[in-house]
């Protein structure tokens, strides 16, 4: 894979190091969010040294999380969907800019694409008028040759089959509670995005960090229910990718863990 490491934090956060920079996708680096708890490995300052870059593909309190932004240095430069750039430097974030899916972005020796993204793009959910929104979208990350494409939060869309040559997809398997509200990928869903993408390597993320604080230990259903969904959906995924035919290598990544990508040689 070239000059390529990545390490998946947890939830939708990945460290992606690419061309000389640290990129953050959706960075989530607290033990608790809201009502939910990290029930992961704890995130570490490894996860965010020398972060220059931060992607946010949309503006659920999961994906921007204003404490997990504001334990990384004031000059990273953050990227969010367009229309929220003012909403975001009024919470104290410096250098923002805004990107919009197919409009671009140089960083360095990286380019940021914007993709589409079918999901909520409303800081409070799909059913609320109130508060900022923005259209939520995905990234393409380009340098060294190499290209990573972090979905966020997202359905199977039109124009994802046009989403070619991408060596790295990210793409979320689940989310946090025992039900998907609309908007969200299944195992099953990701596998038929594998299909239209046809990534070399497809990294499940989105999966086994977070829950609503207590309900894995439950007695009952519920609990046993929750704790299955923190451990199945990656290894449901890999197994309907598997049976899809297609030659994409699902790299199953326990939260925290870098991701173990082929040697490029």
């Amino acid at each position: 894979m070239g000059p390529l490491a990545l390490r998946f934090v947890g939830h939708s956060t990945v460290r992606v190091e690419l061309a000389g920079h640290v990129v953050l996708t959706d960075p989530v680096l607290t033990d608790r969010v809201s009502a939910l708890a990290r029930v992961s490995a704890p995130s570490t300052p490894a996860d965010r040294a020398d972060v220059d870059l931060v992607l946010l593909s949309h503006l659920h309190g999961d994906h921007v999380h204003l404490p997990s932004l504001r334990l990384l240095s004031p000059h990273v430069r953050v990227v969010v969907p367009r229309g929220a750039g003012d909403w975001l430097r009024a919470k104290g974030v410096r250098n923002v800019d805004e990107l919009a899916p197919g409009a671009e972005l140089e960083h360095g020796d990286l380019w940021i694409t914007g993709v589409p993204a079918e999901h909520s793009g409303h800081r409070w959910g799909p059913r609320s008028t109130r508060g900022p929104q923005a259209r939520a979208m995905g990234h393409l990350i380009d340098g060294a040759g190499q290209r990573v494409y972090a979905a966020g939060d997202t359905d199977l869309f039109p124009g994802m089959a046009d989403l070619r040559e991408v060596d790295v997809a990210l793409l979320p398997v689940w989310g946090w509670g025992p039900t998907l509200g609309p908007g969200h990928l299944d195992p099953v869903r990701a596998a038929t995005a594998v299909e239209r993408v046809r990534p070399g390597v497809a990294v499940p993320v989105h999966w086994g960090t977070l829950a609503l604080a207590g309900l894995p230990r439950l007695p009952g259903g519920h609990g046993r229910r929750m704790r299955r969904l923190l451990h199945d959906p990656p290894h449901e995924f890999a197994a309907a990718v598997a049976g899809t035919g297609v030659p994409t290598r699902v790299l199953v990544t326990r939260p925290g863990d870098d991701v173990p990508l082929p040697d490029p040689r």
